[in-house]
């Protein structure tokens, strides 16, 4: 149960009588959130104290996906697709921005050597496990970053959460503000127009897979030849 329900079920029982009095099923679904949220907090200190010991450890971290903030994880072949393509661009020693992809970002670092930087801007703060990896990003706020790192990325790859023209047209502002040229963008095929209007993205051949599967068509788009580039990494 979300917070948001528990909220709205609390409301809903004081509206019904003139003194403030939860009804049993109400207390139990409050009881049931806090003890859920206390076990999430738990498990992520754990890992924030074994990461502190051992930074591998984090490798094998399993977060689930939050359907209330609309995530969706790649499947492991769409994870090492977009990690490859991003290596290449990168190249030796360069730096890779995940926007809203952790999933990505995770296949970043199993597959990165430790010249190349990945970092992580993302809304949900379970991610800051992993230290300066991650930035806290909201894409309302599109250009509440770090001042520093504006131009500075070899590649930026997004993932925006929601298919709306706002969330869009936001998450593209700091795509450019990040970025040295190099775009990656995976969102639904209803977003062609939109993005080509805003980052003169085209879509790609190859179609990003999920290990739930989603209802929307969902894409990939590019402002290269991303497909002859990943093609490449598959017959080399």
């Amino acid at each position: 149960m979300s917070e948001e329900q528990v909220v709205n079920m609390v409301f809903s029982d004081e509206k019904d009588g003139d003194e403030p009095e939860l009804s049993l099923s109400t207390l139990a679904a409050l009881n049931e959130f806090l003890s859920e949220k206390k076990e999430r907090e738990e498990r992520l200190r754990l890992i924030a104290e074994t990461a502190e010991k051992d930074d591998k450890a984090l490798d094998e971290v399993v977060l689930e996906e939050d359907w209330q903030l609309s995530q969706f994880w790649y499947d492991d072949h769409t994870s090492a697709v977009l990690a490859k393509e991003a290596l290449r661009l990168a190249g030796p020693e360069g730096k890779i921005a995940c926007i809203s992809c952790p999933t990505l970002y995770k296949e970043l670092r199993k597959l990165k050597p430790a010249s190349v930087k990945a970092q992580l801007f993302e809304y949900d703060a379970r991610f800051s496990v992993y230290g300066d990896d991650f930035t806290f990003y909201d894409y309302r706020s599109p250009l509440e970053v770090p001042k520093d790192l504006g131009s500075s990325f070899e590649v930026v790859v997004a993932d925006p959460p929601f298919l709306s023209e706002e969330c869009l047209t936001k998450t593209a502002v700091t795509m450019r503000y990040l970025s040295k040229g190099p775009l990656i963008l995976c969102t639904g095929s209803i977003m062609e127009d939109l993005a080509g209007r805003l980052l003169q993205l085209r879509m790609c051949a190859f179609q990003p897979k999920h290990r739930n599967n989603l209802a929307n068509d969902f894409r990939c788009y590019a402002n290269y030849d991303f497909d002859s580039a990943t093609l490449a990494h598959e017959t080399s």
